[in-house]
């Protein structure tokens, strides 16, 4: 599909008033507590409740009606990402009763056909306190300089969680805040700290000239969005050795395993030195997954594995010695560590999720049996 022909499209559906066909069923997305909302040709629209899919009650989305509900909500910028790339992300907000709600959006083409993925995003920054997680990492949130990732599938929470670390930042010190997004997704409101969030493509051209830009504008702490290349891990790795506090997100299953995953984006002659920018500047990982919860009023919790780069932790790095980071992981326990096997049995125990669904998600069920038993497994030494 050309550029013109999208831009002539979005000019004939496009209202002059900022209202849109789409709205509706963002209404209802919001009104019916989901999290996410679907769209796809020849079937009708979906959203995720409480981490089910389940469908509107209403026909199926023909060719005609997808590109009348999506064109309409996506500039000139977008259309073209769209038509270059087969994708493109943005955000789009709207009313729903004389309440603004944000959305992040994904549109994407399919086997010839347009298709749509949003999330909808809180309108508020939840309390760190409240967020069913371990109070270690509160310690991450006090660091001056470094970088501090948290690693997960898409859906896992990583958003909100990076979210209130920064707003623990926020009515904590007194510091100058700065996000580069792509889109952006919580608003934060300025307590102690004085915060700038600036949007790839409205605000800065791109990603590059984003960093660019930051190194002259002071900033104490950056949150740079999602590592998903070279250039931007690269360039964040920069920001932590030049004295910054750099907050990010990356897909990784585990925190052990988001070593591998950083080293993906490099080629092999480079790794050696990446490993060493890891290992003296990487504050800490925090991988988290989300679980339905069984407590009355929380329909998910977060189950997490927290990795310190402590000395053990920094030596295997630099010696390529991966595989013995779990067991670096456990050892660590003292020291606020935790792996995703405490992680269930801290949750059963305290009876925020039941004891099915931590076996169903547990990475090794025989550990966690015995774990919740109260048999301790010895390790060997690891180094």
């Amino acid at each position: 599909m050309a550029t013109d022909d999208i831009n002539l499209l979005a000019e004939r559906f496009v209202k002059k008033k900022k209202e849109y066909e789409i709205d509706k069923l963002f209404s209802a997305l919001v009104k019916l507590s989901g999290s996410d909302l679907h769209l796809k040709v020849d079937r009708p629209p979906i959203i995720r409740v409480k981490g089910e899919l389940q469908n509107l009650k209403r026909g199926p989305i023909d060719d005609e009606e997808m590109t009348r509900l999506i064109l309409p909500i996506m500039d000139e910028r977008n259309r073209k990402i769209l038509n270059d790339t087969g994708g493109a992300d943005f955000s789009h907000s709207c009313d729903v009763d004389g309440v603004s709600w944000r959305f992040r959006v994904n549109v994407l083409q399919q086997m010839g056909h347009l298709g749509m993925v949003a999330r909808r995003i809180n309108n508020f920054i939840p309390d760190l306190e409240k967020l069913h997680l371990p109070p270690s990492l509160y310690d991450l949130c006090k660091y001056s300089q470094g970088m501090i990732l948290l690693a997960g599938v898409t859906g896992s929470g990583k958003s909100t969680t990076i979210a209130s670390m920064l707003n623990w930042v926020n009515r904590h010190y007194r510091k100058h805040i700065l996000t580069l997004e792509d889109p952006i997704e919580f608003l934060f409101t300025e307590d102690k700290c004085l915060i700038n969030q600036r949007e790839i493509g409205q605000d800065v051209v791109d990603f590059g000239i984003g960093m660019k830009h930051a190194v002259r504008e002071d900033p104490d702490v950056m949150l740079v969005g999602e590592m998903r290349d070279r250039e931007t891990f690269e360039t964040a790795i920069h920001a932590a050795e030049t004295g910054h506090l750099v907050f990010g997100t990356i897909h990784a299953s585990s925190a052990p395993s988001t070593i591998g995953r950083i080293l993906d984006l490099f080629p092999s002659s480079m790794h050696k030195a990446i490993r060493s920018a890891l290992a003296f500047n990487m504050k800490g990982i925090v991988a988290q997954k989300l679980l339905p919860s069984c407590m009355e009023g929380v329909s998910r919790v977060p189950t997490v594995e927290v990795m310190f780069f402590n000395a053990t932790v920094r030596k295997l790095i630099l010696e390529e010695k991966d595989a013995k980071l779990s067991d670096a992981i456990r050892i660590g326990e003292s020291e606020g560590m935790m792996d995703f096997t405490m992680s269930l049995k801290g949750l059963v125990n305290a009876k925020k999720i039941d004891r099915a669904t931590a076996f169903e998600v547990a990475p090794n069920v025989e550990a966690l049996k015995m774990a919740l038993k109260g048999i301790e497994v010895k390790e060997p030494g690891i180094l």
